[in-house]
């Protein structure tokens, strides 16, 4: 399994949300780009970056922060926040990011993706942020009438490179119906799926190792307050698994 250290930045600088309010974020005062060298020197292969000013729809401050930070890090960079046009993904992958993540756009303009995929095939990454099944967007703010299975079978025959989930339930309350949803979603998936907001110990980490065709997990917030060692957490990821636990 892949792990994917995670930067999120909001005012140029990296912080952590509690369940999406922009409005009250946990403000790490570290430099993004230093950080993400030092994930890399560690050993991840991958980082994933979102802006979340871009995501809110202001224009973004941070824009030059994450193309030095891809020409930096010795790791591929996932990029997210924001993206709603085929124009922001070519600009990204110019820049050099080797994966794009569209979320809230997938929603009203599924076409989007279906053409970036054919455009640019493995690259891209379908976010779906999920709260009480329901797909939910705009920074996790608008609920929408998509169920999350169904949604993520819309897109199943389209050369994505993954699929991320992110349960917001289990933000609040990490719980076994969480790792219930993603078996249920990455069973049903073409694509490879990516775990986020499920890992606050190395034991979860475990744990999601053992969720089937789970491919990677996403992990912020318990690196940048040590909760979780980055050593200790990419070779708990990296281990091979044996027998795969079922969750119903």
């Amino acid at each position: 399994m892949i792990l994917y250290p995670t930067i999120e930045l909001q005012n140029r600088k990296p912080v952590s949300l509690f369940r999406g309010k922009m409005e009250e974020p946990q403000i790490w005062h570290v430099d993004p780009i230093a950080k993400a060298r030092d994930f890399a020197q560690a050993g991840a292969s991958w980082i994933h970056v979102t802006d979340f000013d871009a995501v809110m729809g202001a224009d973004s401050t941070n824009q030059d922060i994450i193309e030095q930070l891809i020409k930096e890090t010795p790791a591929s960079v996932q990029v997210g926040g924001g993206i709603r046009s085929i124009g922001q993904i070519e600009t990204w992958l110019n820049a050099g990011a080797a994966s794009v993540v569209i979320g809230t756009a997938a929603t009203t303009m599924p076409d989007l993706v279906k053409e970036a995929a054919k455009l640019y095939p493995d690259q891209i990454v379908l976010a779906v942020d999920v709260l009480e099944g329901s797909v939910v967007t705009h920074g996790w703010k608008e609920k929408t009438a998509y169920q999350a299975i169904d949604y993520v079978e819309f897109f199943k025959n389209d050369p994505l490179a993954a699929v991320l989930i992110t349960d917001i339930d289990a933000d609040l309350e990490l719980s076994e119906d969480s790792l219930g949803l993603i078996s249920q979603i990455a069973a049903q998936s073409n694509t490879p799926v990516l775990a986020r907001g499920l890992t606050r110990s190395l034991d979860d980490i475990s744990r999601i190792k053992f969720v089937p065709h789970v491919a990677g997990c996403l992990v912020g917030r318990a690196l940048f307050d040590r909760s979780i060692d980055i050593s200790d957490a990419l070779d708990i990821a990296s281990q091979e698994t044996g027998v795969t636990a079922q969750f119903q």
